[in-house]
């Protein structure tokens, strides 16, 4: 059953330009080879990571857009997973995502339009005086002084 899938992988920033381009073909190749279909490919370009990953502080990012089943996205993390020049990589399943994120939206709109809808006018209903509210007493605080105890200071 062929899913959605979005795989990012940050390669270390001292290969080189031509290394990068092999090892992303590598990685097209076993999609397509394996009976997937490859949507995008975006090199992302160095950045600064968000902490020290294998003593590098910056990284290539790479972000593959994939159709492809379970075994192949396997295989794909496989061979990331022992590639050297790889130093981090997620596998998002993005069909799942886009479909919480369709019924979250589906919320929101139903919460708008019930937001949009005026309220309707209450009818002021005739007071009778036997009716009529009684307003609260208000409860004062009661300012008790605190009971005095003797205490003998001395003997």
């Amino acid at each position: 059953m062929q899913r959605f899938y979005e795989v990012m992988f940050i390669v270390r920033p001292d290969v080189a330009d031509e290394d990068l381009d092999k090892l992303v073909a590598g990685l097209e190749q076993t999609i397509t080879g394996g009976g997937g279909a490859l949507r995008s490919t975006e090199k992302l370009g160095r950045r600064k990571l968000a902490y020290m990953v294998r003593k590098f502080n910056e990284g290539n990012y790479v972000l593959l857009t994939v159709d492809a089943d379970g075994a192949l996205i396997a295989e794909l993390e496989r061979r990331l997973r022992v590639s050297e020049p790889v130093i981090k990589f997620i596998t998002v399943r993005m069909d799942e995502e886009e479909k919480r994120l369709a019924k979250v939206r589906a919320i929101r709109a139903t919460r708008k339009k019930l937001s949009a809808i005026p309220p309707a006018p209450v009818e002021a209903a005739e007071v009778t005086p036997a009716a009529q509210p009684v307003a609260p007493v208000s409860a004062a605080p009661a300012a008790a002084a605190p009971a005095e105890t003797a205490t003998h200071a001395g003997a």
